[in-house]
């Protein structure tokens, strides 16, 4: 049990639409129930190749190589998984590789796990540190005008750049402790 994003809210499908629009072409994920209905979308459609990762830094490489071979992407993680890239990150700068991340949140607002609060609070921060401009969406209305914008910096500029996705937007995952 969690409380996922509202059922008709229609920001998950119009950020599927924004991402055909800016030409994306390759999408690297680790299954994360936040970006469940994207990830469906993106599935579904036979234009997209989906790569489903071990581990969130094997997408940094993803979006470099697809870079190389002249194919936009983007990368799909929750906040728990920021860590794992830290290292790899380095690689935008030195390659002068857009690198666009949509990152859901963890650790946020209404959180019920403490293991998810520590990176949850410091994905921000860490991003930030390793040269990404970050961007934050808590509301839905802002998540598709938010997107765009770190779709576009990432593109223009060729350097990492992330939109968070709060859990307000979310909603905070309870697995039945309500309390």
């Amino acid at each position: 049990m969690e409380s996922a994003p509202n059922a008709q809210a229609t920001w998950p499908d119009d950020l599927y639409g924004l991402l055909k629009q800016h030409g994306i072409c390759q999408v690297a994920l680790v299954p994360d129930a936040g970006h469940a209905r994207l990830i469906r979308r993106c599935e579904a459609d036979n234009d997209l190749r989906v790569v489903t990762l071990t581990t969130e830094e094997e997408g940094i490489a993803l979006m470099q190589g697809a870079w190389l071979g002249g194919q936009k992407s983007v990368l799909l993680m929750q906040s728990s998984g920021v860590g794992n890239c830290i290292n790899m990150l380095s690689l935008s700068g030195i390659h002068r590789c857009p690198m666009p991340m949509i990152v859901t949140m963890r650790g946020d607002f209404g959180e019920f796990n403490p293991a998810q609060v520590p990176m949850g609070q410091a994905t921000q921060a860490v991003l930030e540190a390793m040269g990404t401009i970050v961007h934050r969406a808590d509301r839905a209305e802002d998540v598709i005008p938010t997107v765009e914008a770190t779709l576009k910096l990432a593109f223009n500029t060729f350097r990492p750049a992330a939109t968070l996705l709060g859990q307000r937007v979310l909603g905070a995952k309870t697995f039945g402790k309500d309390d």
